[in-house]
């Protein structure tokens, strides 16, 4: 820990400064007033659920200049969309940053719209999006959206720097060195996972080749959890999809990895009284295709994208509360309480990437298991 809490000390400062201007400048959200801030307990709950979510630009932080126009401060990414015509592309910049489908983006003879950060295609001979009573577009149909979204982008980042980190750690273990740098932090993990996570999990026989793959997943979940703790506003891990797709990684690599003693165990039970044994053969395959994964898949999401919605909340208390305590108060109390629950968050950062990886080991492990018969 003694690594980390300087840094986080910087983060968590600069992300309470940086949340206080956003949440007392204007909002972002058209349906808001633009004469009004995010001043109210519906607003910063609009708000707080809307940052957790992707998005197809990177949007750091809106102000208003002197002139009372609104800036952001950000970058566009890239929009890919398959519409009715074929696939489109243009930057997510076209949309100047709104999302109530009152801007149109007309491309490759297709128009489209985005609304609530999805983006739908016009239907034809449509002036503008008609809403019906739940806000939903009913003269627009969704479509395929191969983006570049944030969350995109920071997979991307992220696994060039594990490239680049792990060559270069190979590259000193080749030439026999002893690992200097940032090698030298990253050794002491890589013997972790493969000593306490996967030999004991997996074991003697099989470890070696589910190792690379476990390693991967406990580096990338940790240092996504770590980059969603910084004022990018990256939320990786807390979005569904992505922690499906990690889970379906681990089910593919364990079905197929399975023996016949383990096939044999999960469809038909042996020592067990004939007639019982198909109703186990559903339960254990039932455990295998879907209690597993998605034990997996949500026990990630649900703890990154709750310590997310904590750490925001608490540090809206400088503006909910502002009124009842005075700006200094309702500032420090929240600056003390998301400063700890910060930190706390970087051990549940690393507590979720060990579980993730433990758990995957251990499906491993129970599917490549030899059993000694005697």
């Amino acid at each position: 820990m003694r690594i980390v809490c300087r840094p986080i000390t910087f983060i968590t400062l600069f992300f309470t400064l940086m949340f206080s201007v956003v949440a007392n400048a204007k909002s972002d959200n058209p349906q808001h007033s633009d004469e009004g801030a995010v001043d109210t307990q519906e607003e910063v709950t609009e708000y707080i659920l809307h940052h957790i979510k992707d998005s197809h630009d990177f949007h750091l932080f809106s102000y208003t200049n002197s002139e009372g126009a609104r800036k952001h401060v950000g970058f566009p990414l890239p929009v890919i969309v398959w519409s009715s015509k074929g696939p489109v592309a243009f930057m997510s910049s076209a949309f100047h940053h709104d999302d109530s489908g009152k801007v149109i983006v007309e491309k490759g003879g297709t128009r489209f719209v985005k609304v609530h950060s999805k983006i739908y295609e016009l239907g034809s001979g449509a002036a503008g999006v008609s809403f019906d009573e739940a806000h939903h577009p009913t003269n627009a149909h969704s479509v395929l959206d191969l983006s570049i979204t944030k969350s995109v982008f920071g997979i991307l980042l992220v696994g060039l720097f594990m490239l680049w980190a792990f060559s270069s750690l190979a590259r000193q273990y080749k030439d026999k060195q002893i690992p200097t740098g940032f090698g030298r932090v990253l050794e002491p993990l890589v013997l972790y996972v493969r000593d306490e996570i996967a030999r004991p999990n997996i074991g003697d026989k099989h470890y070696r080749k589910f190792t690379g793959y476990l390693l991967t997943v406990f580096f990338f979940i940790w240092v996504m959890n770590l980059l969603g703790l910084t004022p990018l506003g990256f939320n990786v891990t807390g979005q569904l999809a992505v922690t499906a797709a990690l889970a379906i990684f681990t089910l593919i690599i364990y079905t197929v990895s399975g023996n016949k003693e383990y096939w044999g165990h999960t469809l038909w039970m042996p020592g067990v009284p004939v007639l019982i044994r198909p109703v186990l053969a559903i339960i254990e395959v039932a455990g295998h295709f879907l209690i597993k994964p998605f034990s997996l898949l949500v026990r990630l999401f649900a703890n990154i994208s709750a310590g997310h919605i904590v750490v925001m909340s608490l540090i809206a208390i400088m503006v909910t509360m502002k009124a009842s305590m005075g700006a200094f108060g309702a500032t420090t109390l929240s600056f003390v309480l998301s400063f700890f629950i910060t930190l706390i968050e970087v051990l549940v950062a690393f507590l979720q990437a060990y579980i993730f990886t433990m758990l995957s080991a251990l499906f491993i492990g129970m599917a490549v298991a030899e059993h000694e018969h005697h």
